[in-house]
């Protein structure tokens, strides 16, 4: 059996393959199947004129999702999804599929859900899962070729890395347990035996929040290093991210084509340093105190309301003028139908657009009130990064809203802490910084945070016994999957999506 994939490697010869019937239609005494097989995409075509009347009957009985095998001629063909079709001389079906519930037709978002053990199945779901892919085995690939050690954390701990407050509480033979958050304080212990290493696997966090960018399990990449300081850091991560999205920009095209993901910033950003703030200047910048390239951001917000109600005119004014040229009654059948299909994408721009135009008064409002002190929200994250063409390194920031693991600086009053912003509005994807040494320091801050000094002797001990100043950071890889895919939310990057209200299927 040759895969789609290796169609390629086949041109001109009779093969035999096997995978699912994703659409058909027929014309004219010829059968058209869109494939597919799990490595690709292939139209396969059953012409009467060429097959037997047995093997083309089989051909009209395919139904979405139906498994079949199929064999005949490879023929290159580049106007064809990837390129190659296959001219069918033998059909045989394996598995039927009747009222498949998934059609080409629009459904909600609950119904996809609900359903999302064959959602999965579709083009754009499978797109999503090769970069995921691709994405993880990156990972992998820049740690091992830097000289990390992998070295997981547990899953079930007894203490919490930042509070208890958005932790799952399970009960471990007779003892209070949680589901970590986060595998950092244990990653610590390991970097001062091994030096160099990262963790990789499930984290959780019961917050009851439906926005775009939560689940309540999603997977986390975690490096600690020995004798890193935050300057260090910063720079590995940047080495780290550029590495990552150069592997998937040159190993996922197809999957990216497959999205229409427009993949201009990040070609841009792999060449370029990102942009290093301190939080004092980040936040003179989002409040419009400061300029980037001659504007300020409620300058360029305003500027891109302008430009946004402008397009929606436009886009109106077109789909008007195609309604008309519908109702005058002269076009021909496959003309209406290209006009129609080209005003329902109209519509759905404008949609977009007016979403666009709903969020950014609210931006703006948030930018202007925004107070020095706290923690920057998602729409500020969004402004911030609406100023730079790359990721946005903001570092130094105000001690009181980091963790108590987190290093302060000489002056006291800023923790080395950072956050890494992901452009075109997708917020941060990286938070990380140097920790704390000072042994009696992280006792004060364990005694301010109300933690449970006995469940933290053994982290402790590492600042007791040839304790170095050493770094670290965490990647949560479905904010690093819906940023490169362009994604609207989270819920779409990890097979199996676990949120608040969603534990099924």
């Amino acid at each position: 059996m040759v895969e789609i994939k290796d169609f390629h490697k086949h041109t001109g010869e009779r093969v035999s393959t096997q995978g699912w019937v994703m659409n058909t239609r027929s014309s004219k005494g010829l059968e058209f199947i869109i494939l597919r097989d799990g490595s690709g995409f292939a139209q396969c075509v059953a012409d009467a004129a060429v097959v037997s009347a047995e093997v083309f009957e089989i051909a009209k009985q395919f139904t979405q999702e139906c498994s079949v095998r199929l064999t005949g001629k490879i023929v290159a063909d580049e106007k064809q999804i990837g390129g190659y079709e296959l001219h069918i001389e033998q059909a045989e079906i394996i598995g039927t599929s009747e009222n498949y519930p998934i059609s080409n037709k629009e459904h909600g978002v609950e119904f996809l859900m609900d359903n999302r053990h064959l959602w999965l199945r579709s083009k754009r779901q499978w797109a999503i899962m090769k970069i995921r892919n691709r994405i993880i085995f990156a990972i992998h690939t820049f740690f091992q070729n830097e000289g990390f050690v992998q070295a997981d954390a547990p899953i079930f701990t007894g203490n919490a890395a930042e509070g208890t407050t958005t932790l799952f509480n399970v009960e471990y033979y007779g003892e209070d347990a949680y589901l970590s958050q986060s595998g950092q304080l244990y990653g610590e212990a390991m970097a001062m035996a091994l030096g160099k290493i990262y963790t990789f696997g499930p984290t959780f966090r019961a917050e009851k929040s439906k926005t775009r960018r939560h689940l309540s399990e999603f997977w986390m990449i975690e490096p600690e290093m020995a004798f890193y300081n935050n300057e260090m850091n910063m720079d590995l991560i940047e080495k780290f991210l550029q590495f990552v999205v150069s592997d998937v920009l040159t190993h996922c095209k197809f999957e990216f084509e497959a999205l229409e993901r427009n993949t201009t910033v990040l070609e841009t950003l792999i060449h370029k340093p990102f942009k290093r703030l301190p939080y004092t200047q980040a936040v003179r910048i989002l409040k419009g105190e400061e300029q980037v390239n001659g504007k300020t951001t409620i300058e360029t917000l305003e500027s891109d309301l302008s430009l946004i109600e402008t397009e929606i005119s436009e886009k109106r004014t077109e789909i008007s003028e195609k309604e008309k040229a519908i109702a005058d009654g002269t076009l021909k059948k496959g003309q209406i139908n290209f006009m129609q299909n080209k005003i329902d994408m109209l519509k759905n721009d404008i949609k977009e657009l007016e979403a666009q135009a709903e969020n950014i008064p609210q931006w703006l409002k948030s930018a202007k009130e925004f107070e020095y002190g706290s923690d920057f929200g998602g729409s500020d994250e969004t402004v911030l990064t609406r100023m730079f063409d790359v990721p946005v390194m903001v570092f130094n920031w105000p001690h009181e809203i980091k963790a108590f693991y987190m290093k302060r600086d000489e002056t006291g009053q800023f923790a080395k802490g950072v956050d890494v912003l992901a452009p075109e509005g997708y917020g941060e994807i990286v938070g990380g910084g140097e920790r704390e040494t000072d042994l009696n320091y992280l006792i004060g801050k364990i005694d301010e945070h109300k933690l449970p000094m006995e469940a933290f002797e053994w982290y402790l001990d590492l600042r007791k016994y040839g304790s170095v100043p050493h770094s670290g950071f965490g990647l949560g890889l479905e904010r690093m999957v819906s940023w490169l895919c362009k994604l609207k939310h989270i819920r779409e990057t990890i097979p199996f999506p676990r949120m608040y209200g969603r534990l099924n299927p």
